[in-house]
């Protein structure tokens, strides 16, 4: 037994919680008792944000996404914008180049046309400034009362390098473990807009496309092994992630974590911890220690990534599990939530 180890609570339940779609422990319990012994194959098997596929000698990134935020308007984006960047992240931290999208809408019926057309040119907005064209879609009005608004679907589908092999297996013990920027951002954010929270200094959404953040560092040559664009469940819940599938140990370091100080305050003020809280515009990246300098600078260069951090390493030991190294030196386990402390945030 891994002396590190701790039990999980054991949740059993008959009906859908909405910790299930939360990105931590429900989550995966879905993913592993009822989604993947029915639809499990080599590519899905993966787990990753995005499938790769080879088709006709060309390699493709296919990914799709559903937001069901609320509120659907928050300081620094709404739900269009947020589907729009979502998707392109997802195909870009797979190495892929964006290239289309298709949008699915379900509205409620009452809906008001104004709120509507107000999402539809954020989307555009948001898919020019990422490189995209919208090319199918859907709509979709449901009796009211049955959707609360509007939910927005969006498919993606990008361009992959043929060496490209990204994936959350691939991390070794001795990788570097990346960060763009300060997390936590956009989960605080949309609790404020929610409640009706104030703080000093304006908390804003991070939602961004990630695109050219990492064509920036693919361009460097260097050996990158995972990405990933810690969104529900935050940095912990990917790590998590990328320890388990990978089957290695993964330890940060706390005082190498960037987080903005009326986040923090945020999350001390409420009882919540920031690596849990959801990001729409950071990402994690696994290298090969000798290039994680040479990825750093070029994450730095580029306007999303000015406060890159190396945040930690990679080992054999613990593995499956996410560590952490307190400002006070000691260890504690960062482990996946049973529950999402917040609901309804993309």
């Amino acid at each position: 037994m891994n002396p590190l180890s701790c039990p999980l609570p054991f949740v059993d339940t008959e009906t859908v919680l909405l910790g299930h779609g939360g990105g931590g422990k429900l989550s995966a319990d879905l993913l592993r008792n009822i989604i993947l012994p029915s639809f499990g194959n080599f590519i899905l098997d993966r787990m990753d944000d995005q499938a790769t596929l080879d088709i006709a000698g060309a390699r493709l990134a296919f990914t799709t996404d559903s937001f069901v935020v609320k509120p659907i308007f928050f300081r620094g984006g709404d739900i269009g914008m947020l589907a729009v960047n979502g998707t392109v992240n997802d195909l870009a931290v797979g190495g892929a180049m964006p290239l289309y999208l298709s949008v699915a809408f379900i509205m409620e019926e009452g809906f008001p046309v104004e709120s509507l057309q107000c999402i539809v040119r954020s989307m555009q907005k948001a898919a020019g400034l990422a490189g995209v064209q919208i090319v199918t879609g859907d709509t979709k009005v449901v009796e009211k009362g049955s959707c609360d608004g509007i939910f927005i679907n969006t498919t993606g589908i990008g361009l992959v390098n043929t060496s490209m092999k990204l994936s959350a297996n691939q991390a070794r013990p001795g990788d570097v473990v990346l960060l763009s920027g300060p997390i936590g951002d956009h989960g605080i954010a949309i609790l404020a807009e929610r409640e009706g929270l104030s703080f000093e200094t304006e908390i804003v959404s991070d939602t961004a496309p990630l695109h050219s953040l990492v064509a920036d560092m693919l361009a460097t040559g260097a050996t990158l092994r995972v990405m990933r664009d810690p969104t529900r469940g935050g940095v912990a819940s990917s790590c998590n992630e990328i320890a388990q599938t990978s089957g290695v140990g993964i330890q940060l370091n706390e005082g190498s974590i960037p987080v903005r100080e009326e986040v923090r305050g945020a999350c001390e003020l409420l009882g919540l911890d920031p690596l849990y809280i959801a990001n729409e515009g950071k990402l994690l990246a696994i290298c090969a220690p000798e290039d994680a300098e040479g990825i750093l600078a070029a994450m730095q260069g580029n306007e999303l990534g000015t406060s890159a951090r190396m945040i930690g390493k990679v080992t054999q030991e613990n593995a499956g599990l996410v560590t952490i190294r307190t400002g006070l030196g000691a260890v504690r386990i960062v482990d996946l939530l049973a529950n999402d402390p917040l609901p309804r945030i993309c």
